[in-house]
C-alpha cells in the first residue's frame, strides 16, 4: 500500500511525472493498435482538422518545440500521410488521402484511451483533472 503522507505525493513535479508515465503507457498501448504513436496521431489529427496548418501553429497547439513537431511531420510525410506545401518562407501541412483514412482510427484510439483511464478514476474526475492540469500548464508556462 502506498503511503499517502509521503513527501513525494505532495510534490507536483513527482506526481505529474508519475501520472505522465502511467498515462503514457496506456496511450502507447491504445495507439499502437493503429500503428502510430500518440504524438504522431495528434499531429495527424490536427492536420486533418486544420488543412494548411503551419508547423508553428502545430507546435503551439501541442506545446512542443518546433524541432519536435518537424520530426513528427517528417515521419508522417515519409509515410505519405501528410504533405508539405512550401510557398516562399511559408510551410503549410495537409493530410493526404492515406492520412484522412486514419481520422476514424485515431478518434477510436483516443476514445478508447479516455474510456480506459476514466473507467479507473471516473469520468467526472478525469475531466476535472484534465482541465486542472491544462490550466496549471498554461499558468506555469506564462
Amino acid at each position: 500500500m502506498k503511503n499517502k503522507n509521503n513527501i513525494l505525493n505532495n510534490c507536483l513535479y513527482f506526481t505529474s511525472n508519475s501520472l505522465a508515465r502511467v498515462i503514457g503507457r496506456m496511450a502507447d498501448e491504445e495507439f499502437k493498435k493503429i500503428g502510430l504513436s500518440p504524438s504522431h496521431a495528434f499531429v495527424l489529427k490536427l492536420t486533418i482538422e486544420n488543412p494548411g496548418i503551419g508547423p508553428k501553429e502545430l507546435s503551439e497547439k501541442l506545446h512542443l518545440a518546433p524541432s519536435t513537431v518537424t520530426r513528427f511531420v517528417d515521419l508522417l510525410v515519409n509515410r505519405k500521410m501528410v504533405s508539405r506545401n512550401i510557398e516562399g518562407k511559408s510551410v503549410r501541412l495537409f493530410s493526404t488521402t492515406k492520412g484522412e483514412e486514419m481520422g476514424v482510427p485515431i478518434s477510436t484510439a483516443w476514445k478508447s484511451l479516455y474510456e480506459r483511464y476514466s473507467s479507473l478514476i471516473g469520468k467526472k474526475k478525469s475531466d476535472e483533472l484534465a482541465k486542472m492540469i491544462s490550466d496549471a500548464a498554461d499558468l506555469l508556462g506564462e
